[in-house]
């Protein structure tokens, strides 16, 4: 199962009025609709924001409302942070505000060991919070015997003055003062200001969101019987898999970004099938490009991601599904709720032409609860 994260968009004028997925070149993933079945799939449930953690928790055919708690704690475990009963771990952002505005989500996407260094100096002075670094803008805020807060992705209030949706209730006042020390700590930090020489955005704050404790998953096994592995380069799915105890799989060059190793993705993925019943291949790429919004960078990431396709269709004859796990418009420049297009090849045939959102639509699975995607396949004879 392949996921473009963020890969379903809105037609768009710069693309003569077709989406992203209609503009591209996408050889592959159109021979799985037009050999495949074809349907729309509601990955996000009705009442929860459309982030990434609920989507792929949904297609992994685990119910949100039985087994979220939080963005934060998924990317704890697999970071390898043990998490005390009562932690509550945020998903912590470095990012760029300029005069009370969220200019940048990733700061830049700085880099991994700019963020460690800056976190490393924060550590110094907030000692009722606990800061991990991750992978580029991606770390983490642990707050002992925390009691959660109401929080916003950055991601989507890019362009937006921040004081309307700073965190509010339980640990809010914590996170707060942790995020006013992150202004003052960064303010003249030697990571920015060589960041600033470089005409780089500098990293001015943290943003601590989606909060929680950690989470119980049944084993994957378990549920459907096979033996199933995560590729990504994002902690966040890494996470889920650990949680649910599939094999995470680990790929050089998988950075969760534009310039990630898509074809070593495929190689992987690929010598996993040798061993392994089930591969969630994920790629970040389209999302950061409709985060950006890029209509051109997303139409080549959804380009790279049909290559990678390619290469497995031509080296294995597994079943092989396609789809995003939710929508990232350029337009928005943030995550939506709508339904995403479903291709697989391997059960059947509906006669559906293209992979798009459109062609989707009229496929002969009609809509779908993600959370049914695993159970038909498996399933099926």
């Amino acid at each position: 199962m392949v996921i473009g994260d963020g890969m379903a968009d809105e037609p768009l004028a710069e693309l003569d009025g077709k989406t992203p997925l209609e503009y591209a070149a996408t050889p592959n993933m159109d021979r799985i609709a037009r050999e495949g079945i074809c349907g729309m799939v509601r990955t996000v449930p009705a009442g929860y924001e459309p982030g990434s953690d609920i989507a792929n928790l949904t297609i992994l055919g685990y119910d949100p409302v039985l087994y979220y708690t939080g963005r934060g704690p998924l990317e704890a475990v697999s970071m390898g942070v043990d998490l005390a009963q009562g932690d509550i771990a945020y998903r912590c952002n470095l990012v760029t505000v300029i005069a009370g505005v969220m200019e940048n989500f990733s700061a830049g996407h700085i880099s991994s060991a700019e963020g460690a260094a800056l976190l490393a100096s924060l550590n110094e002075v907030v000692p009722d919070a606990r800061l991990y670094p991750g992978v580029s803008y991606r770390n983490l805020l642990v707050v002992p015997d925390g009691s959660g807060a109401g929080t916003t992705p950055p991601h989507d209030i890019v362009g937006q003055e921040i004081e309307h949706y700073l965190p509010d209730g339980g640990d809010a006042d914590l996170l707060q003062r942790c995020m006013e020390s992150s202004r003052v700590v960064f303010g003249d930090h030697a990571v920015n200001r060589a960041r600033i020489a470089r005409e780089l955005l500098p990293a001015t704050m943290i943003w601590p969101w989606s909060g929680g404790k950690k989470p119980s998953l049944p084993e994957f096994d378990e549920k459907y019987g096979r033996r199933g592995g995560m590729i990504s380069g994002v902690d966040l799915l890494k996470g889920i898999a650990r949680c649910a105890g599939m094999e995470v799989i680990q790929v050089p060059g998988a950075t969760g970004y534009l310039d990630t190793d898509y074809e070593a993705k495929a190689e992987y993925a690929i010598r996993a099938l040798e061993d392994i019943d089930f591969v969630y291949l994920h790629v970040e790429a389209p999302d950061e490009a409709g985060h950006m919004g890029s209509a051109a960078e997303k139409v080549r990431a959804i380009e790279c991601v049909d290559g990678m396709i390619g290469t497995i269709l031509r080296e294995t004859s597994a079943v092989v599904a396609v789809l995003p796990d939710h929508p990232t418009p350029v337009r928005l420049r943030t995550h939506t709720s709508d339904p995403v297009p479903f291709a697989v090849l391997g059960l059947g045939r509906d006669g559906c032409r293209k992979y798009s959102e459109r062609e989707a639509a009229g496929g002969s699975l009609g809509l779908m609860d993600a959370c049914d995607l695993l159970p038909m396949i498996f399933t099926a004879p």
